[in-house]
């Protein structure tokens, strides 16, 4: 007899059921042991796969895990199987298989034994079967911290099969800050400690994504009290942790927006009391009246309003006349001075911009358009906005979106736009100086606001308004307009229009000694002391023609150019003496066709 006779005769003789199974899964041979059990012959089984002679969830077993765990590791032990004999009979059985190499590592066999189980083996396999399926995150591992068993949830969680995890480290599947805390021989110390509680742990699903874990854990110790065993529950507070982090970062977002706030808060007094500084529109000239009965016909609607007036007629304060009147008037009301934006921030201005966002954006900061969300923003001196810049306006106008220079954060706002120019919008569009889609969405509603000069008696009153509040803050006695000085008002031009008279009314307050207004001191155009001598020589009722009026301003703008040494602008210049701009006067000089003399 060979030494493969031998071989043979003790496998078949063995008094444990096993079979040897071929590379190709097929048996090569069946004991008698297994044989006698099952019913079959020999030759029924041999050359057939196993999966012939199991159940369905054994033959699924078998595909998805045993054969996978003995390709990677050479064995599997004590798995449960279930085989059906000849008759139909199911037998319960748990299998230890090896996978036999030659020398050179070449395939041989894999021999598998069975052992039929008893009760209590079946109520132990029962207990894992119920184990696996609990609905929880749960998993055991050995006093190494090997993974001995873990529920299908646990599995379905990380994305894992079951033969990937079993035998392995616990901590291969934790993120580096978790493998890191329990280096060093710090998991077997917390392995040997036995039970904890709650305890902050990170694991790395298969597709890379980290879960935020809760465990807690109960040990099992053997007859030397050692723990050779600890069953670990986790609770995946993946989501509450999002939750935490995000409502952490939106408390330190609304801290910073109430500083931001705190911040504009100055701006909007500032733009308050600028805008209601003096603050209602004066006036009953019917080109007023014409003008509020369209301020009170949009005031109600969303509509874009487009301001038209030369520089100084209180296009501001229409706005905030229109505003207002409107359903938003509980809302802020926030003024961006287009001209006085350097090109470079206009996009920051209007939208804010994000910490880091450019050179010199040391924190977050949120535009004006934000600000305005609820209300109205007063985009004045429109047309000084730069060409390749209003597109992106024009934008935030139609789809009342916005994002912050160097964010990816698409914002809503909610804002009515009221813009004013003192140039014409329209020839500019011509010109291609000004985006003919913008202007038209700016327009929607234009609104003509009048000049001074064409607002009558208007202008007493205004002037008598500004000559009172400004008495009132300078704490100086109550003066009036003498008739003379009302007909001197209405007759100048007014190029600054309201602005010009409320400044030359408080200049006047300024210089006036006493209780006499002096208003030849503080407005260019009326007469010098010399003059006003002349002037007082006539009867009040005097009436000057245009003529007598033009050279007497032309006397006063030589007299002022003389005590100056002829300098228009700058300190100490002739335009600074008479109180109006060097471009106004230069623009006097000329109509007057002042020289200065050789």
């Amino acid at each position: 007899m060979t030494k493969f006779d031998d071989y043979q005769w003790l496998f078949r003789k063995a008094p444990a059921m096993a079979t040897s199974i071929a590379e190709d899964g097929s048996y090569l041979d069946v004991n008698d042991a297994l044989l006698e059990r099952l019913g079959y012959t020999r030759e029924e089984m041999v050359g057939r796969r196993p999966v012939e002679f199991v159940t369905a969830e054994s033959a699924s077993r078998i595909e998805t895990e045993f054969l996978p765990a003995l390709r990677r590791t050479g064995k599997i032990e004590n798995k449960p199987i279930s085989f059906l004999s000849k008759t139909g009979e199911s037998v319960e059985c748990v299998t230890t298989s090896l996978v036999e190499y030659d020398p050179k590592g070449a395939f041989i066999r894999t021999i598998a034994m069975y052992s039929e189980i008893s009760d209590q083996a079946r109520a132990n396999l029962k207990y894992r079967a119920l184990y696996r399926s609990t609905p929880a995150m749960l998993h055991t591992v050995d006093g190494d911290g090997k993974i001995v068993t873990v529920t299908d949830h646990w599995l379905q969680k990380l994305g894992y099969e079951r033969e990937e995890v079993i035998g392995r480290p616990i901590t291969d599947f934790f993120s580096d800050a978790s493998r890191d805390a329990l280096a060093d021989g710090r998991l077997q110390q917390l392995i040997s400690e036995g039970d904890f509680n709650n305890e902050e742990r990170q694991v790395v699903t298969k597709d890379g994504r980290i879960l935020e874990l809760l465990v807690s854990a109960i040990s099992h110790r053997d007859a030397g009290g050692k723990v050779d065993q600890l069953l670990v529950a986790s609770k995946d507070v993946t989501e509450r942790k999002r939750a935490e982090k995000e409502l952490r970062i939106t408390l330190a977002e609304n801290a910073r927006l109430r500083e931001e706030l705190e911040r504009e808060r100055d701006y909007l007094r500032e733009e308050v009391s600028v805008a209601m500084n003096f603050g209602r529109i004066i006036g009953t000239s019917p080109v007023l009246q014409q003008m509020m009965a369209r301020v009170e016909a949009v005031a109600e609607t969303p509509a874009s309003v487009l301001l038209q007036g030369e520089s100084g007629v209180g296009k501001e304060l229409v706005a905030h006349a229109i505003h207002a009147r409107s359903p938003r008037a509980d809302g802020p009301l926030v003024k961006v001075n287009c001209a006085s934006i350097p090109k470079d921030l206009f996009e920051s201005e209007f939208f804010g911009h994000v910490k880091g966002a450019f050179t010199g954006a040391h924190r977050d900061r949120i535009g004006r358009f934000q600000l305005a969300d609820g209300g109205t923003i007063f985009l004045d001196e429109v047309s000084e906005i730069p060409l390749e810049l209003q597109g992106k306006l024009l934008r935030v106008l139609q789809e009342s979106e916005l994002e912050r220079v160097g964010d990816d954060v698409t914002r809503s706002v909610d804002v009515r736009v009221v813009a004013a120019t003192n140039r014409d919008l329209e020839k500019q569009t011509v010109a291609g100086e000004f985006r003919e889609d913008l202007f038209y969405r700016l327009s929607v509603f234009p609104v003509d606001v009048p000049p001074l000069r064409e607002r009558g008696d208007d202008i007493l009153q205004l002037a008598q308004h500004f000559l009172d509040r400004t008495c009132a803050d300078f704490g100086r006695p109550k003066l009036k307009l003498t008739r003379s000085q009302a007909d001197q008002l209405r007759r100048y031009n007014w190029p600054g229009n309201v602005r010009e008279l409320k400044n030359v009314i408080e200049r006047a307050v300024i210089l006036s000694p006493r209780n006499v207004l002096r208003l030849d001191l503080s407005m260019s155009g009326l007469p010098g002391e010399d003059i006003q001598m002349a002037t007082e020589n006539k009867s009040e009722d005097t009436v000057l023609t245009e003529a007598q009026m033009r050279d007497l301003q032309k006397r006063n703008f030589v007299n002022a150019l003389k005590q100056t040494n002829w300098r228009v602008s700058g300190p100490q210049g002739a335009a600074e003496l008479l109180g109006v701009k060097p471009t106004t006067l230069a623009d006097r000089i000329r109509s007057y066709g002042i020289r200065k003399p050789r």
